[in-house]
């Protein structure tokens, strides 16, 4: 993360950091943030990204990236937010979880709709574009007790 805001900053781009108390006393910190939000867990953390947020981009990356991105993803299946959800797939790194996604809707664990709330391109310019014209789907309900 702290490449991605140097390269932000280094282009001329506004960054905010929202950073849980505890990872700043691990001296993780990006010290050169003019707005750097310092918030008590990582849920709130999330939060605050959530709310900051137009869109949410997964980058190539762990655990925590993974988390975070299904996280926003599940927000949008069940109409807590609208936002648009991408991801960039740098030299198909995520082709694998793409797949993951697209056997889901085959073994019916999740709806083609659903499916289709996560736009993946290799391009970051084509990313953003579709991110851009991106339209949450409208759905019902999506599912019933015999599915429970």
């Amino acid at each position: 993360m702290g490449a991605l805001a140097d390269a932000a900053l280094a282009a001329g781009g506004d960054v905010i950091g929202v950073i849980p108390q505890a990872l700043v006393e691990k001296e993780v910190a990006h010290a050169g943030l003019a707005d750097l939000r310092v918030v008590g867990s990582m849920h709130e953390r999330k939060a605050l990204m959530a709310e900051l947020s137009d869109a949410f981009i997964a980058l190539p990356g762990g655990f925590g990236t993974l988390e975070e991105f299904c996280e926003v993803l599940t927000w949008t299946q069940l109409g807590l937010q609208r936002k648009p959800c991408g991801i960039l797939n740098v030299e198909g790194y995520y082709d694998q979880l793409l797949t993951l996604f697209d056997r889901a809707v085959t073994e019916q664990f999740l709806k083609p709709v659903h499916r289709q709330m996560v736009i993946s391109d290799n391009d970051p310019e084509s990313l953003v574009r579709r991110l851009l014209e991106y339209e949450a789907p409208q759905t019902d309900k999506w599912i019933d007790l015999r599915q429970t």
